[in-house]
C-alpha cells in the first residue's frame, strides 16, 4: 500500500486522509464544493473548494476505476430509463440503466432521445457487463424496441410498463438533488464526468436498509469503508 499511496499522492502537500475525505464527502453526500471546504475548515483544514474541485476530478477518476475492477457482474435484470436535464438552456438526456438490486452499470449524457441513443446505451451495456440480460424493463418509449430489434437483442424479455420501471426512475433523484446545488450544469462533459464518478462511488455505498437487520446494516458499511480506505490507500482514523 506504500508504493501505491506514494505514486497516487506524490507532490500534493495535503496527507492523503485529507483528499480522500474531500472526496469521498463530495460525491457521497448531496454537497457542493464550498460546502466540503466549510466542513473541512470546521476540522482545522484550510483548503479551497478550486482544490477540492480538482481532487475531485483527478483522484474521484482513480477511485471510480478501481471499484468498477472490484465489482462483480451486475444482474440479470435490466432497469432502462431516460431523465431530462437543462445544460446551457438546451435539452439533453440522461440514459441509466439499473439492475434489480439497485446497482447502476451505466450512465450516459446524449443529447437525443431516440433508437441512436438507446442503442448507444444498449451496447455499452453488452459490452460492459458480457451477456445479454434476462429481463430488460423500460417505459412506454419506443425506442427501446427498435433498438433491441436492430442490435438482434431477441432472446431476453421485453417488458414495457411506466409503473414496472420504479426502480430506474427512482435512481435518477441523487443527480437532481446534486443539480439543484450546482445550480446549473455547464456542459455534457461536466455531467459525463461526475457521475461516471458518483455511481461507482454509490454502487459500493449501496445496500437495502429494509432488507437488513442492524446488525448487518453496520456490517456492510464497515466493509464499505474499509473497501474505500484500501482503494484511497489511506488508514482507518
Amino acid at each position: 500500500m506504500t508504493e501505491a499511496r506514494d505514486s497516487l499522492y506524490r507532490r500534493h502537500r495535503f496527507p492523503a486522509e485529507v483528499i480522500a475525505e474531500a472526496v469521498w464527502l463530495y460525491f457521497r453526500f448531496p454537497l457542493s464544493l464550498r460546502m466540503v471546504e466549510d466542513m473541512l475548515a470546521y476540522k482545522g483544514i484550510i483548503v479551497t473548494h478550486q482544490t477540492i474541485r480538482i481532487w475531485a476530478e483527478k483522484f474521484g477518476r482513480d477511485y471510480a476505476d478501481k471499484i468498477r475492477r472490484r465489482s462483480p457482474r451486475l444482474g440479470d435484470k435490466w432497469h432502462l430509463d431516460e431523465a431530462v436535464v437543462s445544460i446551457g438552456g438546451r435539452k439533453h438526456w440522461l440514459w441509466r440503466a439499473v439492475d434489480q438490486d439497485g446497482f447502476v452499470p451505466e450512465v450516459l449524457v446524449q443529447s437525443r432521445r431516440n433508437t441512436k441513443a438507446a442503442k448507444r446505451l444498449i451496447r455499452k451495456l453488452l459490452k460492459k457487463q458480457g451477456c445479454a440480460p434476462r429481463v430488460i424493463v423500460t417505459g412506454k418509449l419506443r425506442s427501446y424496441a427498435a433498438a433491441n430489434r436492430q442490435i438482434g437483442l431477441t432472446v431476453c424479455d421485453h417488458r414495457q410498463h411506466k409503473g414496472l420501471n420504479n426502480r430506474a426512475e427512482n435512481s435518477h433523484q441523487p443527480i437532481r438533488r446534486r443539480e439543484k446545488i450546482m445550480k446549473r450544469l455547464e456542459s455534457t462533459r461536466q455531467l459525463q464526468r461526475f457521475v461516471s464518478i458518483h455511481d461507482p462511488i454509490a454502487n459500493l455505498h449501496h445496500f437495502s436498509r429494509n432488507k437488513l437487520t442492524s446488525s448487518d446494516h453496520r456490517a456492510r458499511r464497515n466493509a464499505a469503508m474499509d473497501t474505500w480506505r484500501e482503494i484511497a490507500c489511506v488508514q482507518a482514523a
